[in-house]
């Protein structure tokens, strides 16, 4: 008799397939399908993946990543560390303005970093902490000061912790800058329709213009995998992020379209609340459930039924492919009779657990073959879609007992855990405090050698595996897709859409 969850594997149904109405034909528009609507945009503010897609080609950084994940230029034209790391010194490009026609300078820089600092809805908080000033030693020039070294910083500056908004905008506006970004990017923000479209027209006075070749930008957030393609397939979209792995061999075989994956730097997981409003008494307050929760879940059949064995099983904050994985900590088998002790261990022989899905199809169905798993246990999961952005937002008042939510990882391993385990970090949906780890992770920013900071990490590893706020599934691949006659996409192992160079064939 096979188990319940490979039976429901076989079982499971995607949701219906809806096209677009079909725009206006335009060879200048570029119409890109993103897996949500984003939440804000506002650097300072946003959290969704998604987000960072419309952010990228609206915003310039001060650093960037390419291709291969390392930091190169972009507002910044070169930097220079002090001898011990505790002052890092920008130099910046001298032709860049923001939409408003204002000028991006050294002075700007410091107004952002010291609203990321500040600002009572900032989510960089946690980003760039060590930061203790910033110095306009110049109008090219930023000397950003530290309080105890911290390697990461540089990273975090190719997020939206180095986007750089307009300050004249972001005066006026506060809070509601989302409503109406001003940034120094390729293009300039136009309309924005909630759960329908955002529109950015290419900005003319960007230093680097003729890199980039479309008119007009047009993203659509499309939670279903199978409507996004079906819009790709009828010419409704051009480009389309996150193509779920069941239609890769589908999508290679149709010579309309074409794929393009690359290996991403995050995971996914499933959260809990542990101090939060909405904690669960049991799986909340007692380690011992949440052990018994990943001991009773089968991986790799995740992994080989939702997404054909293409993605990496994960019990990490890092992909395998990372210099700072642990391999003493391999992913664990799963096995019903530990997690069972686990649950007597916990005095418990059933717990209720409301479980918030995003609503992709992809996402719903790691959901149920989660909830049949776990069931075999005495584990009831209750899975309530929710909407991206309302999901975030009730995660962030801590009015929720478990979330499946993933992050798309950085290039520097302290960012793949400070901002959302370290206690009081703005992305803490956990509401989980450990002060050992923190420690931890204050010293392991002050490293520069590799080895030595992964002694550090593999530390922490240990103490998440043993309080288990988080419980780690796996590791994607950014997988998109776009019409053959789409030509220069080369992604990035950040998952973030990149539109230098990128064109149509007449």
């Amino acid at each position: 008799m096979k188990p319940l969850y490979l039976a429901l594997a076989a079982g499971l149904a995607l949701s219906g397939m809806t096209a677009l109405a079909a725009p206006a034909a335009a060879q200048s528009v570029l119409k890109i399908g993103l897996q949500d609507d984003p939440d804000t945009l506002d650097p300072v503010s946003n959290w969704s993946f998604v987000g960072r897609h419309v952010l990228q080609s609206l915003c310039d950084k001060i650093v960037d990543i390419d291709t291969e994940g390392k930091i190169v230029p972009m507002l910044a034209t070169s930097w220079e560390w002090n001898a011990d790391s505790t002052a890092l010194t920008l130099k910046l490009r001298n032709d860049v303005v923001f939409h408003d026609g204002t000028k991006m300078d050294a002075a700007a820089i410091k107004y952002n970093l010291d609203r990321e600092l500040t600002m009572k809805i900032s989510r960089r908080k946690a980003e760039i902490s060590a930061v203790s000033s910033v110095d306009v030693v110049d109008p090219l020039t930023v000397k950003i000061n530290l309080k105890e070294p911290s390697v990461p910083l540089l990273a975090a500056l190719s997020d939206r912790a180095g986007m750089i908004v307009s300050p004249k905008a972001a005066e006026a506006l506060g809070e509601k800058f989302t409503d109406a970004p001003v940034c120094s990017g390729p293009y300039k923000f136009v309309e924005r329709v909630t759960q329908d479209r955002i529109v950015l027209a290419k900005f003319d006075k960007y230093y680097n213009a003729d890199q980039y070749h479309f008119d007009q930008l047009v993203y659509r957030g499309m939670p279903d995998s199978n409507v996004r393609l079906l819009n790709l397939r009828s010419g409704q979209l051009d480009l389309i992020e996150r193509l779920a792995a069941t239609d890769v061999e589908a999508v290679k075989a149709d010579k309309a379209l074409a794929v393009a994956p690359v290996v991403g730097l995050g995971y996914y997981g499933i959260t809990f609340d542990i101090t939060g409003e909405g904690a669960d008494l049991d799986a909340g307050k007692k380690a011992a459930i949440r052990e018994a929760f990943s001991l009773a879940i089968d991986r790799d059949a995740i992994n080989n039924v939702v997404f054909e064995g293409q993605f990496t099983t994960g019990n990490q904050p890092f992909p395998p492919a990372s210099p700072y994985y642990d391999k003493n900590f391999p992913v664990p088998a799963r096995d019903l009779g530990a997690a069972k002790k686990k649950m007597a261990e916990a005095g418990v022989k059933a717990v209720d657990l409301e479980l918030l899905v995003p609503t992709d199809a992809e996402r719903q169905q790691v959901a149920q073959l989660i909830q049949a798993m776990v069931a075999e246990i005495g584990i009831k999961v209750s899975i309530k879609p929710t909407e991206l952005m309302t999901l975030l937002d009730i995660a962030r008042q801590g009015k929720f007992e478990s979330h499946l939510v993933g992050w798309s990882g950085r290039v520097d391993p302290d960012l793949n855990i400070t901002p959302m385990l370290a206690c009081g970090a703005a992305g803490n949906d956990a509401h989980y405090c450990n002060k050992e780890l923190d420690t931890i992770l204050t010293k392991a920013r002050a490293i520069g050698d590799m080895n030595a900071r992964k002694v550090e990490y593999s530390k922490a590893i240990a103490i998440l595996l043993k309080d288990l706020p988080l419980v780690y599934l796996y590791h994607s691949q950014w997988i998109f897709a776009h019409n053959s006659n789409i030509t220069g996409l080369k992604p990035a192992p950040d998952g973030i859409i990149r539109l230098t160079g990128v064109s149509r064939k007449k």
